[in-house]
């Protein structure tokens, strides 16, 4: 499978990454005429997010799968292929590193590892994994699919 373009570095002519100075994550954005075919905001969109273990990977991080052993068993997705989801996600703003100060029952905070989070970016992400969700239900699970559900719960908050 090739990876997603956003995984390698981007020309500068093709991205630009913005950082406010509040310590909001850089964003990449993709020129439109750097795409091939007919550019649009949603091929601009595909080419942060549209590798199939990216969404993945956001969809974990909605339903509090922090963790990055929690995320690989969640997607089902190979180490290393998440481990560069999430270095291309974070590279777009799309999620961030957490750190964790709790420690254990002790307070003991050596050898705490941190974990990712959503940004507000990733956030807005959450609308169109609901929309897929129901897309996939009525249009590519088979209805006599025996884990096939309908009470998945929606990840964006209403």
């Amino acid at each position: 499978m090739n990876e997603s373009p956003i995984a390698a570095p981007v020309p500068p002519s093709a991205a630009t990454l913005d950082a406010t100075p509040d310590s909001t994550p850089a964003t990449t954005h993709v020129a439109l005429d750097s795409l091939p075919g007919r550019p649009c905001p949603a091929a601009a969109a595909l080419e942060v997010v549209g590798e199939r273990w990216s969404l993945l990977v956001v969809r974990e991080l909605a339903m509090g799968s922090g963790r990055f052993t929690d995320i690989v068993r969640g997607t089902g997705a190979p180490r290393d292929r998440v481990a560069a989801r999430l270095r291309s996600l974070e590279a777009a703003g799309v999620v961030r590193r957490t750190s964790d100060t709790a420690g254990d029952a002790a307070g003991n905070t050596a050898g705490a590892r941190g974990g990712y989070a959503l940004t507000p970016a990733g956030r807005d992400l959450l609308p169109v994994l609901d929309a897929l969700l129901a897309w996939g239900r009525t249009h590519a699970v088979a209805p006599d699919d025996p884990r096939r559900r309908s009470d998945y719960p929606r990840l964006a908050a209403d």
